[in-house]
């Protein structure tokens, strides 16, 4: 079946529910068995039935079945935010002494996490240029175990080669984990290009609403049960209710997805006009240095990108411009129907790639909101700007 069939009917089983429509919400913790042999077949069978509700239940099984499916992964595993999700799949498949790669442009948490968590437990870390492409196989160790990728990068928007990049790591034998936020498992196909274990954070495109957190896990047959069973020793799990909104905003995605991308482009075209603007990060654009792979390996776009401004506006000329948005607000996060616009400091993020740009750095989320009020509110806001700075 195409994608918008399958977004609507994965993960839903009307005639086990009484014939509800999306499956319910269970709320339980305690699991009650019939008969010793029940529980006993229980336990045995504990990743892959309802045993415990911190493993699962009808509601969080539906939801993993459900992307696991829509992005073309063998099985699904469910967190409480994408952080967790990021976090519980790295330390499934490292442990001391070994190295991890990865790409200097990488979103915040994930690597404050590796700087101050897996440092810790004796795993070394290595930062890359997100360009390096084939050519990764040269800073793989024989202990080096995964192969970390985010594409396109956070703030940054540098698209990876993703197939070459798989290639080299698995012709060493490590496991290749991509954050695929961006793209959700719609746009972005993860097994397709030789992804282990695909990572997103669900709070954004997949909950679509900006009102719950959620992460979600999709890998190969090969790399689910390392996973599961690391997420069970954690003891990471997700709230009923939350997993339940995922599962509504996925029948959702795909058409808002197209409209993300349909704004964002009508946006960012406007944006590479203005005086105020040296350049627009956008992948989707046609003249962006990530195009080319983008076009290949993507089935399109969503509605983050990043925006350098032309000169160092001082920082009281940026208030006047942020504080005073009517559509865009200033928060983090992404991924709702909302627009939102934060400035970005590279300042203490890169170590290995140099970051270069004549101006501050922005990054704005375009939601479903019409084109032309999005655009009158970034002309006043460029006008304060200006007559601030």
């Amino acid at each position: 079946m195409k994608d918008d069939t399958l977004l609507v009917t994965e993960g839903r089983d009307p005639e086990s529910h009484s014939g509800s429509v999306n499956p319910p919400v269970y709320h339980a913790s305690t699991i009650l068995f019939p008969s010793l042999a029940a529980q006993d077949a229980a336990e045995k069978n504990r990743y892959e039935t309802i045993y415990y509700s911190r493993h699962g239940t009808p509601t969080t099984f539906a939801l993993q079945d459900a992307v696991a499916k829509i992005e073309g992964g063998a099985k699904g595993q469910v967190a409480p935010s994408g952080v967790a999700a990021i976090a519980t799949a790295l330390t499934a498949f490292l442990q001391q002494g070994e190295h991890v790669l990865v790409p200097d442009n990488a979103y915040g948490p994930t690597r404050a996490f590796c700087d101050k968590s897996l440092s810790r437990m004796g795993v070394e870390v290595t930062y890359y240029d997100p360009l390096v492409g084939a050519d990764i196989a040269g800073l793989i160790r024989d202990n080096t175990k995964v192969v970390f990728t985010e594409s396109p990068g956070s703030l940054t928007f540098e698209v990876q080669d993703i197939p070459a990049i798989a290639e080299a790591a698995h012709a060493h034998g490590a496991v290749l984990i991509h954050d695929n936020t961006w793209a959700s498992p719609l746009l972005f196909k993860s097994f397709e290009h030789g992804v282990d274990v695909s990572v997103h954070s669900a709070t954004k495109y997949i909950l679509g609403h900006s009102d719950a957190m959620l992460g979600v896990t999709v890998t190969t047959a090969d790399a689910y049960l390392p996973l599961k069973r690391n997420t069970a020793l954690f003891g990471q799990c997700a709230g009923p209710d939350d997993v339940f909104l995922a599962l509504r905003g996925l029948r959702t995605l795909s058409v808002r997805m197209a409209r993300h991308q349909e704004n964002a482009t009508v946006v960012a075209r406007w944006l590479q006009s203005r005086p105020e603007v040296d350049r627009v990060l956008y992948p989707a654009l046609e003249d962006d240095p990530g195009h080319t792979l983008w076009k290949r390996d993507f089935r399109g776009a969503s509605g983050l990108f990043g925006v350098v401004l032309a000169r160092p506006f001082e920082r009281p000329a940026l208030a006047a411009m942020l504080d005073n948005m009517t559509l865009f607000g200033m928060g983090f996060s992404w991924g709702g129907f909302e627009s939102l616009m934060t400035l970005s400091d590279l300042s203490h993020e890169r170590t290995t790639t140099r970051w270069d740009a004549p101006g501050p750095l922005l990054r704005l989320h375009i939601g479903l909101e019409d084109t032309d009020d999005l655009i009158a509110d970034l002309e006043a806001g460029f006008a304060r700007l200006t007559a601030a700075g």
